[in-house]
C-alpha cells in the first residue's frame, strides 16, 4: 500500500512538472505557490522515496522474461561494489525536472502578468466606453425632453391661436353687421334731411288762391276742348294709315321682296351644286369602295411597314436599344422629315458606323487594276478612327486645296497626295483607308457623299464646282439686294432674286425654294428674311433646306433634261446612236447651246478627247456609234444643264 501511494504521488509529481503545451489552462494557484510551500513538498516526496527496501520488495511486480528480474533502464550493473537504491535515484530525476521547468515559470508568471494587464486595460477601455455611452444616453435624452418640451407648447401655442383666429373671426363678423347696420341709418338719415329741405324750400304754397283757382278753370276748359278734339279725330281717321308708315312699310315689302328675289337664286345654285356634290359623292364613294379593297389586297398581300419607334427605345431590354446612339433625342432628330427608304439609310449609316469603330484594322485590297490607286496596298492597315466632324473638315481642307492647284492631276492621285502632304507617306494609306470607309458608308452627309462620287469617278469635278459657284452667286446677287447690309431681305425682294438668278426655273420651282427659304402662304411681301442663314453649314458640314432643295432641283433638272434628250432620240436604251444624232438632239432640245458646250457633251458621251473630234459633216462623224444607255451614263456624270428655253412648238 506504502509502495502505491509513493508511486502514485510520484507520478502526480511528475505529471505538474511536466511541461505543457501552449495555449493550456494554467491553474494560478500553483503559479502563486510561496517557495517554502515547494519545498516542504519537496521533502515529502524525498522521504516517502527513501523508504527501506525491505518493504518495497513486494510491491515489485514480477516481469516476464527470461530471468524473472526487473529490468533496470540506465542503471549500473548490480554487483558487490554496486548497491541499487531506486528512492535516490528518482529524487535526483526530479530535481533535474524541476530545474528544468524553472525557467517555464517565469514565463508563465510573464505571460500571466501580460495577460493580467491586457484584460484590465481592456476593462477600463470598456468602462470608458461604457460611461461615454451613458453620457450619450443621457444627452439624447435631455434632448427628447426638450423636443417633447417644445411640441408640447408649440401645441399649446397652436391651440391658443387657433382660439384666437376663432374670436377675431367672430369680432369681424360682428363688425361686418354693424357696419350694415350703420350704412342704413346713414341712408335713412340721409333720405329725412332730403325732406326737410324740399318741406321748406319756397313754392307754389306762396300764390295767391284766387290766381290759383282762375287757372285751374281755365286749365279744366282747356282739357275737355282737346278730350273733344281728340274724339273727333279718332272716328274720323280711325283707319287710316299715316303716309310715313305707309311709305317705310312699302320700302320694307320691296327690300324683302328683292331678299326673296336673291335667295330663290341662290337656292337654284345651292340645289345644282349639291346635285354635283352628290354625283361627286357617289363617285367619291365607289372610289372609297375600290381604294378599301385594293387596301385589303395590300394588306393580305404586302409586308408590313416597319416599325420605326423600335430605334428609339432607349431600354437595356430592348435588343435595339444598341443600334442608334445617343438615345431617342438623337433618333428623333436623325429621321425626322424622313421617308422610310432615307430611314433605311440613316439605319445603315448608324450600324456601319458602330461596326467601324469597332474595327481595329483594316485588311488591304491588293494591287489589282480594279483597285483605285490610293488603296492599292497588301497587309493589315490601322484604322485611325477619327469623329464624323474631324472628316468631314479634311475633305473641306481637301477641296481647298483642290480648288487652289494650277496642274490638275487625276482626283485620286491628288487625294492620296494631300494625305501624305498632310499625314506623312507612313499614315497616309491608313488614312486613306479610313477615310474612304468612312465616305462610303455616311451617304445622307452631303461632304462625304458627294467627294465619295466624285472619288469613284460618279461625277466630274465640275458639279461641285458648278453648284458652290451657283451658291456663292446667289448669296452674291442677295447681298447687293441688301442696300443696308443688314443681312435681311423682304419676301418680295428675296422672289426677285430667285427668278434673276434662275431664269429657266418654273414658278413651282421658284416657290419651293421660297418655302425651303422660310416662306409660307400667310407671310405678307413685306415680311423680312434672313437670308445668310439660308447658307450656313453645321459642324458636320450639311447645309440649311434651302441649298439642299437648290441640290435636289439640280439632279432634277439633269435627269429631266436627259430624259427629254432620250425621247429626242426616239430609240431604246439598248440600241445604238451615231453622233451626229446625237449632236442633232442636243441642238434640238437646247437651241441655246454653242458649239464648244456641245462638242464637250458629245466627247463625253462617246469618250474621246475634243481636239480628235470631227467635225461637223465629216464622213467619221458616221462612223462614230455608242449604246445610247452608255451614253446616257457618261453624260450623268458631268455638269450638263439647259442654257436657254426650248423654243416652243408650233400650234396646230
Amino acid at each position: 500500500m506504502a509502495c502505491q501511494q509513493s508511486r502514485y504521488h510520484s507520478f502526480s509529481s511528475a505529471s505538474r512538472l511536466q511541461p505543457r503545451p501552449s495555449g493550456v489552462t494554467i491553474d494560478e494557484s500553483f503559479l502563486t505557490e510561496d517557495k517554502s510551500t515547494q519545498n516542504r513538498k519537496l521533502l515529502q516526496k524525498r522521504r516517502t522515496l527513501e523508504l527501506p527496501a525491505a518493504p518495497l520488495s513486494h510491491c515489485q511486480a514480477p516481469v516476464l522474461g527470461g530471468t524473472g528480474k526487473l529490468p533496470t533502464q540506465g542503471a549500473p550493473p548490480a554487483g558487490p561494489g554496486h548497491r541499487f537504491h531506486p528512492g535516490t535515484k528518482a529524487a535526483a530525476h526530479q530535481r533535474e525536472k524541476i530545474r528544468a521547468l524553472e525557467p517555464l515559470k517565469a514565463k508563465l508568471v510573464t505571460v500571466n502578468e501580460d495577460c493580467n494587464e491586457r484584460i484590465l486595460a481592456m476593462k477600463a477601455e470598456e468602462k470608458h466606453e461604457i460611461s461615454l455611452l451613458k453620457k450619450e444616453k443621457m444627452n439624447l435624452l435631455k434632448i427628447i425632453d426638450k423636443k417633447n418640451e417644445e411640441k408640447i407648447s408649440l401645441q399649446s401655442e397652436v391651440t391658443k391661436l387657433r382660439k384666437n383666429l376663432a374670436e377675431e373671426y367672430l369680432h369681424y363678423l360682428s363688425e361686418r353687421d354693424a357696419r350694415k347696420i350703420l350704412i342704413a341709418d346713414l341712408n335713412e338719415l340721409r333720405y329725412q334731411r332730403e325732406d326737410i329741405s324740399l318741406a321748406q324750400s319756397p313754392g307754389i304754397w306762396g300764390e295767391d288762391p284766387v290766381k290759383l283757382t282762375l287757372a285751374l278753370k281755365m286749365t279744366r276748359q282747356d282739357l275737355t276742348r282737346t278730350q273733344m278734339e281728340l274724339n273727333t279725330m279718332k272716328a274720323n281717321f280711325g283707319d287710316v294709315v299715316p303716309r310715313r308708315d305707309f311709305e317705310m312699310q312699302e320700302k320694307t315689302n320691296k327690300d324683302l321682296q328683292e331678299q326673296l328675289d336673291t335667295l330663290r337664286a341662290s337656292y337654284e345654285e345651292v340645289r345644282k351644286e349639291h346635285e354635283i356634290l352628290m354625283q361627286l359623292h357617289m363617285s367619291t364613294l365607289k372610289e372609297r369602295d375600290q381604294f378599301f379593297s385594293e387596301l385589303q389586297e395590300i394588306q393580305r398581300t404586302s409586308t408590313p411597314r416597319p416599325d420605326w419607334t423600335k430605334c428609339k427605345d432607349s431600354s437595356s431590354l430592348s435588343p435595339h436599344a444598341d443600334v442608334v446612339a445617343g438615345g431617342p433625342e438623337r433618333w428623333q432628330m436623325l429621321a425626322e422629315g424622313k421617308n422610310s427608304d432615307q430611314l433605311v439609310d440613316v439605319l445603315l449609316e448608324e450600324i456601319g458606323s458602330g461596326l467601324l469603330r469597332e474595327k481595329d484594322f483594316f485588311p488591304g485590297l491588293g494591287y489589282g487594276e480594279a483597285i483605285p490607286a490610293f488603296l492599292r496596298f497588301d497587309g493589315l492597315v490601322e484604322n485611325k478612327k477619327p469623329s464624323k466632324k474631324d472628316v468631314v473638315n479634311l475633305l473641306k481642307d481637301a477641296w481647298k486645296e483642290r480648288l487652289a492647284e494650277e496642274q490638275k492631276e487625276t482626283f485620286p492621285d491628288f487625294f492620296f497626295n494631300f494625305l501624305e502632304h498632310r499625314f506623312g507617306p507612313s499614315d497616309a494609306m491608313a488614312w486613306a483607308y479610313t477615310i474612304f470607309e468612312n465616305i462610303k458608308i455616311f451617304h445622307s452627309n452631303e461632304v462625304m457623299s458627294q467627294f465619295y462620287a466624285v472619288l469613284m469617278g460618279k461625277w466630274s469635278e465640275n458639279v461641285y464646282v458648278t453648284q458652290k459657284e451657283t451658291v456663292a452667286q446667289l448669296l452674291k446677287e442677295m447681298t447687293n439686294a441688301d442696300s443696308q447690309n443688314e443681312g435681311l431681305l423682304t419676301m418680295e425682294q428675296f422672289n426677285t432674286v430667285l427668278k434673276s438668278t434662275f431664269p429657266l426655273k418654273t414658278e413651282e420651282q421658284i416657290q419651293e425654294l421660297m418655302e425651303a427659304g422660310g416662306w409660307h402662304p400667310s407671310s405678307s411681301n413685306a415680311d423680312l428674311l434672313n437670308y445668310r442663314s439660308l447658307f450656313m453649314e453645321d459642324e458636320e458640314g450639311q447645309s440649311e433646306p434651302f441649298v439642299q432643295k437648290l441640290w435636289e432641283q439640280y439632279m432634277d433638272e439633269k435627269d429631266e433634261y436627259l430624259q427629254q434628250l432620250k425621247q429626242e432620240l426616239g430609240i431604246e436604251l439598248h440600241e445604238e446612236v451615231t453622233l451626229p444624232k446625237l449632236r442633232g438632239a442636243l441642238m434640238t432640245i437646247d437651241p441655246s447651246l454653242d458649239k464648244q458646250t456641245v462638242n464637250t457633251y458629245v466627247s463625253q458621251a462617246f469618250q474621246l478627247p475634243e481636239s480628235e473630234m470631227p467635225e461637223e459633216g465629216d464622213e467619221k462623224e458616221e462612223g462614230m456609234v455608242e449604246i445610247l444607255q452608255t451614253a446616257l451614263e457618261r453624260l450623268q456624270v458631268i455638269d450638263i444643264r439647259r442654257v436657254g428655253p426650248r423654243e416652243p412648238e408650233p400650234a396646230s
